[in-house]
């Protein structure tokens, strides 16, 4: 974003009126919603282009979010940053929510009987993969989870952990490689 005047006008736009609305300002919180909402519309939409119909109630439930988490914002970062984070969020619980809700839809005659036999080897495959990340150092286990496992932007771990992404991407390698060879020496 730092490169796109329209993000950079809309930050310029949008940051004076949040931190009026931070400060108790209706009128500023009402009008920067209007402005967030506008944003965060074509944003999902482009993101959500088999689901349209689903797009403005993501919108809804990312403007509650920013309500409800709207003490945790930091007047040092962008607006728009923190905005993004949150409907990021919002569309990865979404995915997460779509994908349990149609998997339990499956016909039971369409299953696999391989498919069948295999279940009991993802608990087998999940609890061998437990034992070798409880084999790393902790700060590499937390960044491979993060990033790999729960599918977080090395930035997003960063920000969850407090610590700084060059540092992340180093533990995320340092622990990859430590896994491979533990994997080598079963």
């Amino acid at each position: 974003m730092a490169d796109d005047p329209a993000a950079d006008a809309f930050e310029a736009a949008l940051k004076p009126l949040w931190l009026r609305a931070q400060a108790g300002d209706e009128a500023a919180y009402r009008e920067a919603l209007v402005r967030i909402a506008g944003r965060l519309r074509p944003y999902l939409r482009r993101r959500m282009q088999g689901v349209p119909d689903d797009v403005e109630d993501l919108v809804q439930e990312t403007l509650l979010a920013l309500h409800l988490q709207r003490g945790t914002y930091d007047p040092a970062l962008p607006v728009s940053a923190w905005m993004l984070a949150i409907a990021r969020h919002k569309l990865v619980d979404l995915w997460r929510r779509r994908g349990r809700r149609e998997d339990l839809h499956e016909p039971i005659d369409d299953v696999d009987e391989a498919v069948l036999a295999s279940v009991t080897d993802e608990g087998s495959a999940q609890r061998d993969l437990e034992r070798l990340l409880l084999a790393l150092p902790v700060a590499q286990r937390l960044a491979i989870v993060l990033t790999k496992v729960e599918g977080l932007s090395v930035a997003e771990a960063s920000a969850r952990t407090g610590v700084s992404v060059a540092a992340i991407k180093v533990q995320v390698h340092r622990g990859l490689k430590r896994l491979a060879a533990l994997v080598r020496d079963l």
